[in-house]
Parts: structure tokens; C-alpha cells; sequence
């Protein structure tokens, strides 16, 4: 049987509930995902909320194989994702040593202070371990099956670079798209008894309109070639099959 591995995202942050800030992380961590085979099952966007943050990462990481989190690490007050996650595990949350003398010497080479805030990016659970921060230097952090990074785009994006060569990849999902010149309503019963008949299958149905017209865009998803080809073959047949009706 194919390997199926799975992932949830929590997205951290007031600023992305009130829209001041538009996250451009889930779309990217899908993309990431789905190229190495890992089903993205999950996103939750979270408040600044201790308890939340808490609930939803004990939540996720007990059903799902592996848990990304975004935001809450910097240094102001309001990053509390290190004290959240610690709190999740029951361990302490604590200066990290080696983030530490790190940070220390990359503020001292710039001739930049390192205060107190600063200092709080070294801050991680108890046992963590580092996600390397290529950007900035202020370390992400891995305890358990939850990796939690930077909320910043790019520092994400570098920060999941080195995270995806230590994930157990998943069995990739094929699919296949059968263009219908038909409306949903149309098409929405047959094609669930098609999918019914294939329950090895994931299919979609993705309405489209232009020139005046709507149509429907099916794309069929499987993990074996055999169950795509078998339900593509169905979704073609059942197109074909309404010749000359209309939508």
C-alpha cells in the first residue's frame, strides 16, 4: 500500500487575523508538500493566545506526522510561540545556549546591541532542536514532530529548505485532468457515483467560466496509476456520454 505521510499548519500571528499582514507561507509550505509527496491536511490560523496556541498544537501534532508553525518567534512581547510550544510539551522554555552565543556574536560583529528582546530569540523548549535560519540567524526550533519557524516569507522559505531533507517523504499523488464543456450541475451526480466506484481516488470538480459559457475542469488524483488510469477512464467516458446535452 502506498505510504501516506501527513501535515498541519498553524499560522500564528494577530496581524493575519486582522489582514494587516497577508500570509504568503501557507501556499508555499502546500507547494513544498505536495512536490515530496506529504498530504497537507490542516491550516489553522491562530491569535496571539497562549491557550489557543496551545490546544491547537497539542491537537494537530497527535493526529497528524508532522506540524508547521509560523510566527511568534521574534522579539517583542507578543512572540510567545517558543512559551506556547514549551507549555504543549510540559517542559520548559528556556535560553538555548548555542542560540545564545550565536545571536551574541552576530549583534557584537554588526556593533549592534543585544538587549534584552534580542536576547529572547535564543529562547526555545527545553531539548529543542535547531531549524538553521540562513537570513537572519535567529534559529527556528524542532521538538517532537512540530517544527515552528519564522513568519517572515523568506526566512520561512530558507528555514523549510533545511527542514524537507529531514522529513520522511510520503508516496507522491498522480492526477490527471479531464476538461468538460458542462456545468456542474450537470455533471455533480454521475460524478460522484464515479467516485464512489473508485474510492482509491480523490476527484475534483473545479467550475470555470469565460466567452459567455461555463464549463467544469475534473481532475482525478490517486496514488497508484492504475486506480488514476481506471477513474480517468470513467470521468472521460461519463464527458463523452453527454454529447449534445447543454449545462
Amino acid at each position: 500500500m502506498p505510504e501516506i505521510v501527513t501535515a498541519a499548519m498553524l499560522v500564528i500571528g494577530d496581524e493575519i487575523l486582522s489582514g494587516r499582514t497577508k500570509d504568503r507561507n501557507i501556499g508555499h509550505l502546500a507547494d513544498i508538500m505536495t512536490a515530496i509527496g506529504i498530504d497537507l491536511k490542516e491550516v489553522r490560523i491562530l491569535p496571539d493566545e497562549e491557550d489557543e496556541i496551545v490546544a491547537a498544537v497539542n491537537a494537530v501534532r497527535a493526529r497528524y506526522t508532522y506540524v508547521f508553525t509560523t510566527g511568534g518567534i521574534g522579539p517583542t512581547h507578543d512572540d510567545i510561540t517558543a512559551d506556547s510550544i514549551a507549555k504543549a510539551f510540559g517542559v520548559p522554555c528556556e535560553y538555548d545556549a548555542k542560540a545564545y552565543v550565536m545571536l551574541e556574536a552576530s549583534y557584537a560583529a554588526r556593533g549592534i546591541e543585544y538587549t534584552e528582546a534580542r536576547k529572547r530569540m535564543a529562547r526555545m523548549p527545553r531539548g529543542a532542536e535547531h531549524i538553521e535560519n540562513p537570513v537572519s540567524i535567529a534559529p527556528g526550533f524542532r521538538i517532537g514532530n512540530v517544527h515552528v519557524m519564522a513568519g517572515v516569507p523568506s526566512i520561512f522559505q530558507a528555514m523549510l529548505d533545511n527542514v524537507v531533507p529531514t522529513l520522511k517523504a510520503g508516496t507522491r499523488m498522480l492526477s490527471a485532468t479531464v476538461q468538460c464543456p458542462f456545468g456542474e450541475g450537470l455533471v455533480g451526480g454521475p460524478l460522484g457515483d464515479i467516485q464512489k466506484a473508485h474510492p482509491d481516488t480523490i476527484i475534483g470538480s473545479y467550475p470555470k467560466y469565460g466567452d459567455g459559457k461555463f464549463w467544469t475542469e475534473l481532475v482525478v488524483r490517486a496514488r497508484r496509476q492504475e486506480a488514476l488510469d481506471a477513474a480517468r477512464k470513467d470521468v472521460e467516458a461519463m464527458v463523452a456520454g453527454f454529447a449534445g446535452a447543454t449545462s
